[in-house]
């Protein structure tokens, strides 16, 4: 007979794989769709040739142009989509644990503010335009951004004695306004109105600069920091009861907090180097996952990983066919959605953050 732990292994175990042949299927209809229509039987044999390096599938008599923008416009998309709702996902349910606040988003410590001041001093001294980092800058200074926002809430937060979760809130709520006055000065005082319009679009989020070139220094981080926090259940569920009953059973969460924090803040740093600001998908996939299957981050962090990627896929396909001929920025398209889903949350009766 099965014991209680392995049920809930061979149920984990279910659900994660179901989810996995739903990103399969998610795929295959997404890199199927777009302003150019390419039949599901076409886009088998690219996919099929292209990946077993011409080995299977005879691709000669199909254009040239549905083999690119199938294998180097949105195989390259779609896979960017996938890390990097798994990564805001992750790092979500992280941080919702990290504070003990289910608003927490992977942006609550001012990253996000790091991030736009970084991107938009990138752009609007010209690092996104130089020959040097043409392919590189923008990304790079968002990054370098959100490593400074991350770094000033641990100085913060540590002042003064013990890291609780109070003060890294108040700590990030206060880096946020800092580094976002910051940049809204540099955009007030740039004058630069392509460089203006460039970051808007930007700050709205896009997966438009996928290539497969830059998915290398953005899955094998995600992957790391995922399997690091599969072994990590324990201490977050501690979390969610509070730093009183952590200490009465043992558990110093400080030293804990600093590592998930550092952790968390690189994931997210490189996600939003590499895609711009896309909201929502950290705040509520957590509480959709939470809601549906409790708390023990043992089940949840799998299965918040995977449908934050599920998520985007989906999200990134919408944005792209919504609008004949025109692709929308992807954090719009995650709003609209995640807001109404939000707002369901907050209205259901029954449920409470960690309960």
């Amino acid at each position: 007979m099965l014991t209680i732990a392995n049920k809930q292994k061979l149920s984990i175990s279910f659900w994660v794989v179901l989810f996995l042949l739903i990103i399969f299927v998610s795929m295959i209809i997404s890199v199927s769709n777009g302003q150019a229509e390419i039949s599901f039987w076409d886009v088998g044999r690219i996919l099929a040739n292209k990946m077993s390096r011409g080995l299977l599938g005879d691709i000669k008599d199909l254009p040239v142009s549905f083999v690119n923008i199938i294998w180097f416009i949105r195989m390259p998309r779609i896979c960017l989509a996938i890390f990097v709702g798994l990564g805001l996902a992750l790092c979500g349910t992280v941080m919702q644990a990290v504070v003990q606040n289910p608003l927490a988003d992977p942006y609550i410590l001012g990253i996000s503010s790091g991030s736009s001041l970084g991107a938009t001093f990138a752009i609007l001294v010209g690092f996104g335009s130089s020959s040097v980092l043409s392919q590189f800058g923008v990304s790079l200074g968002a990054f370098a951004g959100a490593m400074l926002a991350t770094l000033s809430v641990l100085f913060l937060s540590s002042i003064g004695g013990r890291m609780t979760s109070v003060k890294l809130v108040l700590s990030g709520s206060i880096v946020s306004s800092l580094l976002g006055s910051v940049s809204n000065l540099i955009v007030y005082m740039a004058g630069n109105s392509e460089g203006i319009k460039t970051i808007q679009f930007w700050l709205m989020g896009s997966l438009a600069s996928a290539t497969w070139s830059k998915l290398g220094m953005l899955t094998l981080p995600i992957l790391a920091v995922l399997i690091f926090f599969l072994t990590q259940s324990r201490i977050l569920n501690v979390m969610l009861l509070g730093d009183e009953a952590a200490i009465t059973l043992g558990v110093s969460l400080g030293k804990y907090r600093r590592i998930y924090m550092g952790l968390t803040s690189l994931i997210t740093g490189l996600v939003v180097a590499n895609s711009g600001m896309i909201g929502f998908v950290g705040l509520i996939i957590p509480h959709i996952i939470r809601g549906l299957f409790g708390s023990d981050h043992k089940r949840t962090l799998p299965l918040t990983a995977v449908c934050g990627a599920l998520f985007m896929i989906w999200a990134d396909l919408i944005s792209r066919i919504l609008i004949h001929n025109v692709e929308l920025p992807i954090g719009i398209i995650t709003a609209m959605i995640g807001a109404p889903l939000f707002l369901y949350i907050i209205v259901k009766k029954g449920y409470s953050f960690g309960g």
